[in-house]
């Protein structure tokens, strides 16, 4: 076994640094939205309580609509979770043969990841604006979440049927299975976990963006737009104690969503066995 030398632990050392800046500011809120009752938005801490939590859950707040916004981002990363799951299996299924135009269509669906979310927000609303409609969560956010949710998925899907193993499929067909008791029987179960991987990406890339929904929401503010608009308004850590609970929610829903796709695995191996 060969000892560990300086440049090993230089580079210890730099990972461990990268880490405390990729959630310093994490963990700084989750602390600081334990203060007493009489604690501030900063350092030092001034008692530890779950003041802010009950004054956030149980108390009506001077400023804020945070059910209401909870609400509308609730159902609109549903909504793109179930249209991405949608259309990024039905982007696979069809990529697997070669068609015309597919090069630039794949291309063009990707390209939205380069863009500035920014410019996407500001030209799908001005394009509602320019259509007579008014911007809406549920319509013109919707679309630019699917913006930045599709990329994601059809890359996934892409990946899985490129090492899907197509004589399974040819192996029903062989046993007198139509293409849907093929799809559904064979491919379907196959790709499931996967699926729940699009969903995942779908949901939470969906339920914190801010970017793509500034210029779309309208005038009924999602859960990120009404945070932003309480950092100018909100000067007690009751801020701090929602940001802890929404980034709790999201990595609950991170590992659950992997407890499940883990069972699925089990499961296939137990029913192989």
């Amino acid at each position: 076994m060969e000892k560990s030398g300086p440049r090993h632990w230089f580079l210890c050392a730099v990972f461990a640094l990268f880490v405390l800046f990729l959630y310093g500011p994490t963990i700084t809120i989750f602390v600081l939205s334990f203060q007493g009752p009489n604690g501030g938005l900063t350092f030092p801490m001034r008692g530890v309580s779950l003041h802010w939590f009950e004054n956030l859950l149980f108390e009506p707040q001077m400023v804020g609509d945070f059910g209401a916004a909870l609400r509308r981002s609730l159902a609109l990363a549903l909504m793109v979770m179930g249209l991405t799951v949608l259309i990024s299996l039905l982007a696979g299924l069809a990529f697997r043969r070669k068609f015309f135009g597919a090069t630039a269509l794949f291309y063009l669906t990707i390209a939205s990841l380069i863009v500035p979310s920014i410019l996407i927000s500001l030209g799908i609303g001005l394009m509602f604006n320019v259509a007579g409609l008014p911007p809406a969560w549920w319509s013109s956010a919707l679309g630019a979440h699917l913006t930045w949710t599709l990329p994601f998925g059809v890359l996934i899907m892409f990946a899985v049927f490129n090492r899907f193993d197509h004589r399974l499929e040819e192996a029903a067909v062989d046993l007198g299975a139509s293409p849907w008791q093929s799809f559904r029987f064979v491919v379907l179960p196959l790709i499931l976990p996967s699926l729940v991987g699009v969903a995942l990406f779908g949901f939470s890339l969906s339920y914190d963006e801010f970017a793509r929904t500034v210029m779309t929401a309208g005038s009924d503010n999602t859960l990120p737009l009404e945070i932003f608009a309480m950092t100018t308004n909100v000067t007690t850590p009751v801020l701090y104690a929602l940001g802890t609970l929404t980034t709790t929610f999201s990595l609950g829903l991170v590992v659950i969503v992997t407890l499940l796709v883990l069972a699925m695995r089990r499961r296939r191996r137990a029913a192989a066995a």
